[in-house]
């Protein structure tokens, strides 16, 4: 391409040869002044990647970009994409921008093999700081830099590592310095994190701009995906390794992006409760008994990983799991301890340490950086206080300073007090050259704006040696401010594209026949998500029920004229349910169906209001989202969505009425994805086991409130209406309705899908599915309840079905519930391995 037709001061005209739309683009974009710039080189001149880029963009058209990365956007809801700021309760959408950080084939060679040659050097501290600690006795590194650090396990020392590695994956914060070149702001070695994030980030851009992706020959992530799962399973010590990610639970910053990657790589993805240390190994807490784990690879930082050892405070951990690493039990990556490596202090020596340990200059250098525990580079700092970055040595100081702050920009008194506390304790701070980040074209609000960024890039170490992510994870500063970016600071983030001038190979990641062992199991669920997937039918089950008990209040009920404006038996009956489920306030008695509805739909200080089950459902399954398809997760957002406002906002009672038959059409779609489209393996079991467990409880409470031996014609078409059986019912009999036949059907009748005989039919094939524990052949707890109760109900005659006949079939199966909870979740000690277990782990 000539001259005029890339520079943008030539390209105003028609005579450009750029899309109209790329001229205003181009022309309304402001780079940073005394900044690199991605889109402009130093010349000028747009580069000729991005050129190529954006006009096949803007020759989409306004409607049609604007749809692409709608779709996007839409895909990143759907999903639950998402991240959480430090100190909030609620998460935040992923905030992904709609172009990728573009780099040529020849810079990122560049950049890769800085990164290798940092993450090799990094090894070879670790090495030497938990090894002999030749560096610290030869003086190349000051003991305090190493001792000085939280993050400095003593208990590590001289221990080897399993695998005989510290780490297995690295990051690397980069940012372009003002001469062009890449500099590392930050080393991220403890348990880094944002692969995930890369991930998802490819997944939505790359099916927004398919055409642009295949045609700039981008290179893909999945192999180096699946480089990393293999070297994970190298480092242990079985051929075929149970693969665990720990996680510090959904509450975690990143919890999507662990649950994301666990579900991507086929880990299973484990929080500490879940683990157990015992006989020098790690195990699983499943629904089969103790299952080893082989390795784990950590999102926990180091202090919180064993509570006996380590933090007593922690409840992230495992007790005892230092000593099974200690005794090479088990593999834990990166090892406890590695996280020594992303103090600032550090990063001053790393120079030197490089040309020491590698025999090499740095290929990627540092942010010059001064630890002030030597005289002479406090003397440094203190003499160009006011232009330097301060920041904190090690990653404990806290507030006021818990990151790099530029003096000039502090109040008086903030600054007397940081000169104050850096005279007192110097080997507590560095200073830092402050480091302006280069920026990057961003699309908002229809312009192309200069962004600020970060690259993070990942190094793994796999079977095949040390492999860099052909891309990363970008992000975007949303403020000119080119000092620094916090996703915490409304910072966004971008995909990463490294492209290359010939079409990139399409390696398959297909394993051969003989490679894969085929297997038909119902799969080691944990108990803990046993345990929720248990309670999230049940949320739901609550929630389905409390809203047809709302649509009889508003639709049936309402044209029923002996119930309303006769004696109102059945209004009244219907009022004690829902506040027996917790649904209505007693106080909540004005004789209106609508503040009745509306309450129930939207009181979230009721423990079984639609709207509190609805968020209690969300919570439980957001602690599961590696085990949830993308649907369901986005059905229930809906459903949410949907519940959203308060009991004001519904003025009539069609308004409540359309408002439950939304939920309820929402919960159908939920039910038909569970029945459809998941695997029946023991999740789907403990889901549906939940459900039924519930629908059985409520049909025996709705049968005493409307089945009773004094109920009216209203209470046996209510509780047709609300077991969803007034089809069934007439053509069965042809008769008006009567209380045998009605009880038979909602009870006892096998062939009901709602009747309490069907949901003991139903539990009692997904107990003989199972695994026991036992092995006398004795049934276990759940099974010496649920068989006597399947016979009752297989043998039971409706006319003696009364009132007592139901509350014994509703307190049979809540000691079934309590019985599965103690036999499949218990998280204590009685969670042992048997023999034959032990055998099979």
């Amino acid at each position: 391409m000539a001259d005029d037709t890339t520079s943008p001061r030539r390209s105003k005209g028609s005579g450009s040869g750029l899309p109209p739309r790329l001229v205003r683009w181009l022309e309304g974009y402001r780079p940073l002044p005394g900044v690199p710039d991605e889109l402009f080189g130093p010349d000028g001149q747009a580069r000729e990647h991005w050129l190529a880029f954006l006009s096949e963009l803007a020759g989409y058209g306004d409607n049609d970009a604007d749809g692409r990365f709608g779709m996007a956007a839409r895909h990143i809801r759907d999903s639950g994409a998402s991240y959480r700021i430090y100190g909030e309760d609620g998460e935040r959408s992923w905030p992904l921008d709609a172009l990728p950080l573009i780099l040529p084939q020849a810079e990122w060679d560049q950049i890769a093999a800085g990164v290798a040659q940092r993450a090799q050097l990094m090894e070879a501290v670790l090495e030497d700081v938990y090894g002999p600690g030749r560096l610290v006795a030869d003086g190349a590194l000051p003991a305090p830099v190493v001792t000085g650090s939280p993050d400095f396990l003593r208990v590590m020392r001289g221990v080897t590592p399993p695998c005989g590695r510290h780490l297995q994956l690295y990051a690397a914060d980069l940012g372009r310095g003002p001469d062009g070149r890449w500099w590392v702001l930050e080393d991220r070695a403890q348990a880094p994190s944002g692969a995930g994030y890369a991930l998802e980030n490819r997944l939505v851009v790359s099916r927004a701009y398919p055409n642009l992706y295949n045609g700039l020959n981008v290179h893909r992530l999945a192999p180096f995906f699946d480089s990393l799962r293999r070297g994970l399973a190298a480092t242990a010590d079985r051929a075929e390794p149970r693969i665990c990610l720990l996680t510090p639970g959904p509450f975690s910053q990143t919890y999507f992006e662990q649950a994301h990657l666990a579900r991507y790589l086929g880990f299973l993805l484990v929080e500490g409760d879940d683990l157990v240390a015992r006989d020098g190994k790690v195990w699983v807490r499943t629904i089969a008994g103790l299952k080893r784990a082989d390795v784990i690879l950590r999102r926990v930082d180091a202090d919180f990983l064993d509570p006996l050892e380590l933090n007593a405070a922690s409840r992230l951990g495992v007790p005892g799991l230092l000593e099974v690493i200690r005794a090479g039990g088990v593999t834990v990556l990166n090892m406890p301890g590695s996280g020594v490596l992303e103090s600032r202090a550090l990063m001053a020596f790393l120079p030197r340490l490089c040309e020491r340990l590698l025999g090499e200059p740095l290929k990627l250098p540092n942010i010059a950086t001064w630890w002030c525990g030597q005289a002479a580079e406090q003397a440094h700092v203190e003499a160009r206080f006011d232009e330097l970055a301060i920041a904190p040595a090690f990653n404990s100081l806290g507030e006021p300073l818990c990151g790099p702050r530029l003096v000039a920009d502090l109040v008086p008194d903030a600054r007397a007090e940081l000169r104050a506390r850096l005279a007192d304790r110097p080997g507590d701070f560095v200073g830092q050259e402050v480091a302006h980040l280069s920026t990057m074209p961003v699309l908002r609000d229809g312009r192309l704006e200069a962004a600020p960024f970060v690259l993070r890039v990942f190094a793994a170490w796999t079977p095949e040696g040390l492999k860099i992510m052909p891309g990363g994870f970008c992000r975007t500063a949303d403020h000119p401010d080119a000092r620094a970016v916090s996703m915490g600071e409304g910072a966004r983030t971008a995909d990463v594209w490294v492209i290359d001038d010939k079409p990139v190979e399409r390696l398959t990641l297909i394993a051969s026949d003989d490679d894969v062992k085929v297997r038909r199991i119902l799969g080691h669920l944990p108990s803990r998500a046993a345990d929720n997937l248990f309670w999230l039918g049940r949320y739901i089950e609550r929630a389905e029920a409390t809203l047809r008990l709302v649509r009889a209040l508003c639709s049936s009920l309402m044209d029923s004229e002996s119930s309303l404006h006769g004696r109102g038996e059945t209004f009244e009956a219907l009022h004690a349910l829902l506040v027996d489920w917790g649904a209505l306030a007693a106080h909540t008695r004005t004789g209106r169906a609508l503040d009745c509805a509306r309450h129930s739909l939207h009181d979230e200080a009721a423990s079984g209001s639609v709207i509190h089950l609805v968020r209690a459902a969300k919570r439980t399954a957001s602690g599961m989202r590696e085990r949830l398809s993308a649907d369901f997760w986005g059905l229930l957002v809906d459903l949410e969505g949907d519940l959203a406002g308060s009991a004001e906002d519904i003025h009539s009672e069609a308004q409540a009425l359309e408002q439950a038959e939304n939920a309820l059409r929402h919960i159908a779609g939920l039910s038909g994805l569970t029945q459809e489209n998941m695997n029946r393996v023991a999740g789907w079991r403990f889901l549906d086991m939940g459900r039924r467990i519930e629908r059985g409880i409520d049909t025996c409470q709705l049968a005493r409130a409307l089945a009773h031996d004094g109920a009216t014609i209203d209470d046996l078409d209510l509780l047709l209406d609300l077991n969803d059986s007034q089809i069934t019912y007439r053509a069965r009999y042809i008769v008006g309705l009567a209380r045998t036949p009605v009880r038979d059907l909602v009870m006892l009748d096998p062939f009901n899908t709602r009747s309490v005989a069907f949901q003991v039919a139903a539990l009692k094939e997904h107990l003989s599915v199972l695994p026991t524990l036992r092995e006398d052949g004795i049934p276990e707890a759940p099974a010496r309840i649920l068989l006597p109760l399947a016979a009752e109900l297989e043998t039971e005659d409706a006319a003696g079905l009364g009132a007592d006949k139901a509350l014994s079939y509703e307190r049979a199966l809540m000691r079934l519930s309590n019985a599965i909870a103690d036999r499949f979740f218990l998280q204590g000690a009685s969670a042992v391995p048997t023999v034959k277990l032990v055998g099979l782990a």
